[in-house]
């Protein structure tokens, strides 16, 4: 009996030995992919949703929105990782790189600058620092992106310094950039762009964040200032709804040298309930204002002047595979949709169901 007893003990020593050298590896393989089916009710001949849409944006077929395979090495001193992807995500956003730079999600590398204090320096092709939502849907608590997010940066370039507290409530990093969602910096284009990011987790209920831009996105015979910031707070209001708020804000020169700015906006809000852990709901307010097509060109009397809606549900079918469903409306000032009969009108309705899995 005490023989057994011991052999118990032993082979669950050797078995929590070996699971503790599992989880101490630093090197982690893991990935991610989201297939979607979507309709647009105006169906435009070309398949594809308004051009200021930039993920989930084909219509009428089953296809990937995106997918990664994902390679993360950390220690306690150095960190780096490496994503290789493809889907329609990456043909939209990556439209202006070259090359195999189409299909890099991310590749950095980090190094802690400081013995007691965790303050790391990364540089390299890293996800944006502004808003609240990411390229990822599983990750999000709407199924497609919202307008602010699909109009401001979702990846950057460059190098950034970023310090936590040792209580994990504060998070300062300073960043200099390429440009404006860019790997390559444009041609002609000589300038480096500057951002910052600061979050406050007062409560583990409350994150409060303020990111912002600063930098030129042309080239220097045409240098126009962009200044832009972004706001949001997330609030888990009870154990079953949360709340989060967005504003986004900018200007850019009407011209190199001007004192003038062109001005745009866009406020959002979202609600989500999740009655039990594997069902929940979302229902996201939204409005964005580009009157002078600072950002989203449409070639008309009041430029870009959009409300949006949208309610979603989502279903944890396992763990690392979410099943969602989403109807959207978009409603503009002026006709900027276009139909199958090439004609414009001022409504965008669409609805999307993608199924998401991660390992």
């Amino acid at each position: 009996m005490k023989t057994t007893i011991k052999l118990a003990f032993s082979m669950l020593g050797l078995s929590t030995m070996l699971f503790a050298q599992e989880e101490s590896k630093p090197l982690r393989i893991s990935g991610y992919a989201e297939i979607y089916y979507q309709f647009d009710a105006n169906n435009p001949k070309n398949n594809s949703r308004p051009s200021f849409i930039y993920s989930h944006n084909r219509n009428n077929e089953v296809n990937l929105n995106l997918g990664f395979i994902k390679a993360n090495y950390e220690t306690e001193k150095v960190r780096a990782n490496l994503s290789l992807a493809t889907g329609t995500y990456m043909n939209a956003n990556y439209s202006a790189e070259s090359g195999v730079l189409k299909n890099i999600y991310e590749a950095n590398v980090g190094v802690k600058v400081s013995k007691s204090k965790n303050l790391w320096i990364d540089a390299g092709i890293l996800p944006s620092h502004i808003g609240f939502e990411s390229a990822v849907s599983k990750d999000c608590w709407a199924l497609t992106r919202s307008l602010q997010a699909e109009n401001s940066p979702y990846f950057e370039t460059g190098a950034k310094i970023s310090y936590t507290s040792n209580s994990g409530k504060w998070f300062l990093s300073g960043l200099v950039l390429n440009g404006w969602q860019r790997i390559q910096r444009v041609d002609g284009n000589s300038t480096v762009a500057f951002g910052h990011q600061l979050t406050y987790k007062p409560t583990e209920k409350i994150t409060l964040n303020s990111s912002s831009f600063i930098g030129n996105d042309k080239p220097d015979s045409l240098r126009q200032m962009r200044y832009f910031h972004n706001l949001y707070g997330i609030f888990q209001l009870t154990d079953k709804l949360a709340l989060t708020t967005g504003f986004d804000i900018g200007a850019e020169q009407k011209a190199k040298g001007s004192e003038q700015y062109n001005i745009w906006y866009s406020p959002a809000i979202i609600a989500k309930y999740s009655p039990t852990e594997k069902l929940s709901f979302a229902v996201r307010g939204e409005y964005y204002n580009d009157k002078k097509g600072v950002i989203i060109t449409t070639g008309t009397d009041n430029g870009f002047q959009t409300f949006g809606y949208s309610v979603n549900a989502d279903y944890w079918i396992l763990p690392n595979l979410v099943w969602r469903t989403e109807v959207k409306n978009l409603n503009s000032k002026d006709q900027i949709f276009l139909t199958r009969d090439e004609t414009f009108k001022n409504n965008n309705f669409s609805a999307v169901t993608s199924l998401a899995v991660s390992f």
